[in-house]
């Protein structure tokens, strides 16, 4: 399969805006929106940089967002899905592992919040832009290729995710499992090592876009591991 798309220089041009448009999502998003507007944020950020890619000359298939691979990919996530969920449930249950779940992030949701922060801030607000962003649109402007892995796009993207966790990664400490193994070292350092997980989750996350050939295999992956983890830690404190 060869990607399609224009040449080096106009595709290097077409990352510099993209960069600069989840750049300028993540701080109206995390610094200067209100709360509902998050997923909305979201939503619309992923628009943006599929018109962009799509009016470079790209194709569905391109960007993993084909109706053709949609059985696989949504086979792949699923099959991605089931597997965090049971090991969701192992940590749920060994006393020495829930301390994963006790996050001051979380807070104490009642039914409604909860409804909402599922299926709309972390649907639209993340898993949306983070895939369209870093499995879709980056990837291909980057050169990846779903017959053939290629580490360079691949940990390209990556990193991009990993540096658009700059904000949120400000508050992982919150996290007591995080706290009792690092709690000891300076906060920034902290956010650094957060930021380089993100990147290696992003390696992880492609890995289920590459095998499923489609964006919807790392949806359903990241979708199940954010509202998974956050049900979780909301019975688990309860």
């Amino acid at each position: 399969m060869t990607i399609t798309g224009p040449r080096t220089s106009t595709r290097l041009l077409l990352v510099v805006v993209c960069v600069v448009v989840l750049a300028t999502a993540t701080t109206l998003a995390n610094r200067v929106l209100p709360g509902w507007a998050y997923p909305v944020c979201g939503a619309v950020t992923a628009a943006v940089l599929l018109a962009l890619a799509f009016g470079a000359g790209y194709t569905p298939a391109d960007l993993g967002v084909s109706r053709a691979t949609l059985g696989r990919a949504a086979l792949t996530g699923l099959v991605g899905a089931a597997f965090f969920l049971v090991v969701f449930g192992i940590a749920a249950v060994v006393p020495a592992l829930r301390t994963v779940y006790d996050d001051g992030r979380v807070g104490d949701p009642d039914l409604l919040q909860l409804l909402w922060l599922t299926l709309g801030r972390i649907t639209f607000g993340t898993v949306i832009v983070e895939e369209i962003a870093f499995r879709g649109v980056l990837p291909a402007l980057l050169g990846a290729r779903d017959d053939r892995w290629r580490w360079g796009p691949i940990l390209g993207a990556s990193a991009f995710f990993g540096l658009w966790h700059f904000l949120p990664a400000l508050a992982v400490g919150r996290n007591a499992a995080v706290h009792a193994a690092l709690g000891g070292i300076p906060t920034q350092l902290l956010q650094v090592l957060a930021m380089v997980a993100a990147a290696a989750a992003g390696v992880f996350l492609y890995a289920w876009r590459h095998f499923g050939r489609g964006v919807l295999a790392s949806v359903l992956v990241h979708f199940t591991t954010n509202v998974g983890g956050l049900v979780i830690a909301v019975a688990v404190q309860a």
